[in-house]
């Protein structure tokens, strides 16, 4: 068997990360796999994924959601370690699984995978200047979503978490302006989001990106220009089933690198973590076939 490491984070799905530790433990100790690490801080994801390389670690599993997925990723990657990573749904919206053919919610299924499974999938990364990321990235409306789900001391749970702060923020927004080369711009235009999807999902209900996929070489770019008030949440409906992009305030282009040019540096966001660009300008990339992940 493959040395295998299994990376749970505490703090995912609103401590429900402490709570499974107990039965991921006995779930992977019954084929064998005992080297369970947990993060101990945010953010230290990229520590626990260089010592399970340095370790000699050949297959990853990270338990959490999608951006304990994202750094685990991220740090892999960077690495340029052969190792291959599996994703073990406990977070909030657990996004980047829904495009990988793996029962990554059945944790007992998961288990078997990782100590058995052979088949693996080359995967894209995306990029925002010196920053990857994994499934998605997000510019304006998303980032205000983002900030008011930071304080998750609430009773909702999973998608309901990201939903309810959209909503609170729907009306209020006023948007913010973009040039992008990849949508013929010839100056700025206000919007109220721009999302990079490598993935389809994100927000945990939201079908953003339906053409996109995880390994074909390009990124999904998604526009949603100035829409009226009260036309914003029947289009907000219509993303939860992938039908926003008919509408005339809404383009999507296919590309493997953009540049965006804003009247400030912009904050964005990553796999639902946040960012502050270094200028106005800012490019948009790809990391080809930069991670190598197990499937089922």
């Amino acid at each position: 068997m493959p040395q295998t490491v299994v990376i749970i984070n505490p703090e995912s799905g609103r401590g429900a990360g402490a709570r499974l530790l107990p039965r991921l433990t006995a779930l992977f100790a019954a084929h064998g796999i005992t080297d369970i690490r947990t993060t101990a801080a945010p953010d230290d994801e990229a520590r626990v994924v260089g010592d399970a390389v340095r370790d000699g670690a050949e297959t990853i599993a990270v338990a959490g959601g999608d951006g304990t997925w994202g750094k685990c990723a991220v740090a892999l990657a960077r690495l340029g370690s052969p190792a291959r990573i599996a994703f073990i749904a406990n977070g909030t919206g657990n996004d980047f699984a829904k495009n990988l053919p793996t029962p990554a919610a059945d944790h007992r299924a998961m288990a078997a995978l990782v100590a058995r499974g052979t088949r693996e999938q080359l995967v894209d990364l995306g990029r925002v200047d010196d920053q990857w990321f994994l499934n998605v990235a997000g510019f304006g409306f998303d980032v205000e979503v983002n900030v008011a789900t930071a304080d998750r001391t609430g009773w909702l749970r999973g998608d309901a978490v990201y939903i309810a702060a959209a909503l609170r923020k729907l009306l209020s927004y006023h948007g913010f302006r973009v040039r992008t080369d990849v949508f013929g711009d010839t100056g700025p235009r206000l919007r109220m989001m721009l999302v990079i999807s490598n993935g389809k999902n994100f927000g945990g209900a939201f079908l953003i990106a339906p053409s996109a996929s995880i390994d074909d070489g390009l990124l999904d770019f998604v526009s949603v220009g100035d829409v009226h008030k009260l036309a914003r949440i029947p289009l907000f409906a219509r993303a939860l089933r992938g039908a926003h992009l008919s509408h005339p305030a809404v383009g999507a282009v296919r590309a493997a690198a953009a540049t965006l040019t804003f009247d400030a540096p912009p904050m964005y966001e990553l796999d639902g973590d946040l960012h502050q660009a270094a200028g106005a300008v800012v490019q948009v990339g790809l990391v080809p076939r930069a991670l190598r992940v197990l499937v089922g």
